[in-house]
């Protein structure tokens, strides 16, 4: 299971979290240097990773018994 958030602007992707890499990764200038922002932030690193474990792995149940 992996908790993907991404960051949209005009239907492009700036920037996305990913739990597997347990970071921010930029697709443009802009979300590049935006990432190396958030990647300094170890807080918000923590709060996003923890985010797989709440949201995720909560719902994992319900998602596949409607399948």
């Amino acid at each position: 299971i992996e908790f993907i958030r991404s960051y949209y602007y005009n239907k492009m992707e700036l920037i996305r979290f990913s739990s597997s890499l347990g970071k921010y990764v930029g697709f443009t200038e802009f979300g590049v240097k935006n990432a190396e922002r958030l990647n300094k932030d170890t807080s918000d690193l923590a709060a996003m990773n923890a985010q797989k474990g709440t949201y995720c792995l909560n719902n994992i149940g319900i998602w596949f018994s409607n399948i």
